[in-house]
């Protein structure tokens, strides 16, 4: 995986969260929420915790939990730290495969849209298992196949056209490279997991086109992986993702995500 597919830096973060978390992340930090509620834990890991909208919605859904939020990136933490503030919440900079906590921290450990982007994801799993109390529970949130989420397969569809020769391949490669139920189970088990249950979650959320077509194209690492097509490119990248995403404007369009939970 290319180094350009982690950093989210410069005005990304911001990009990302007015744009991308309506559209792809609130609707699933939602689900999280309502599983954290009813497992009603006390001390809470997030890693990759990006701009906060898990953080928060868990905030919310579990009112005694101390949380601590967990990002590689500074700028998105930045962002987060605007979004909640409360003295039951600290943000931290930190390596989900290299944890600076003490064994058996907390009662829950959860990871949403973050796994994919890891190297070495079986080493992130047994960290998480490691500091996990026993009978602690372990959560990821993991994209589902493009061809299971109409809008990102429209948008990526859109921006290879738009460079034929050397198409764009970051939504395939890294969010959405990792949807496969036995690898994301083998990387459990070797982390340690044995108390392992995966299962697909369907959600929908509403589309505007400029929104996700500005998210995708100038909020992402995507970004990066574009300006390399040179001058004008995101511009053009952008405008190709707008004008296929027009049928989806204004609809609640399905998307697909898969809940890995497992219990030490």
């Amino acid at each position: 995986m290319p180094s350009t597919d982690t950093v989210f830096a410069g005005s990304i973060p911001e990009l990302y969260d007015r744009f991308l978390g309506p559209l792809l992340f609130q609707p699933y930090a939602a689900e999280v929420a309502a599983r954290v509620s009813r497992w009603k834990p006390e001390h809470i890991l997030e890693t990759a915790s990006g701009t906060g909208i898990v953080t928060e919605a868990v905030h919310n859904a579990a009112p005694s939990a101390r949380i601590v939020a967990t990002d590689l990136n500074q700028a998105m933490l930045d962002v987060a730290t605007r979004r909640v503030k409360s003295d039951r919440v600290c943000f931290l900079v930190a390596d989900a495969q290299h944890l600076p906590f003490a064994d058996e921290s907390f009662d829950l450990v959860l990871c949403q849209f973050g796994v994919m982007f890891f190297p070495d994801k079986a080493k992130a799993n047994s960290e998480a298992r490691r500091v996990l109390k026993p009978g602690g529970h372990y959560l990821l949130v993991i994209w589902d196949s493009l061809d299971r989420n109409p809008v990102s397969l429209t948008l990526a569809d859109a921006v290879a056209a738009e460079f034929p020769d050397d198409p764009p391949r970051f939504l395939e490669r890294a969010p959405f490279g990792y949807a496969d139920y036995d690898r994301i189970e083998r990387d459990m088990h070797a982390g340690g997991f044995t108390d392992i249950s995966i299962e697909t979650v369907q959600l929908s959320s509403r589309v505007s086109a400029e929104g996700a077509a500005r998210g995708m194209c100038l909020g992402s690492p995507l970004t990066a992986e574009i300006e390399e097509r040179g001058k004008g490119a995101v511009g053009r990248a952008t405008a190709a993702a707008e004008r296929a995403l027009q049928k989806f404007e204004g609809q609640d369009v399905p998307m697909s995500a898969i809940f890995a939970t497992a219990i030490k």
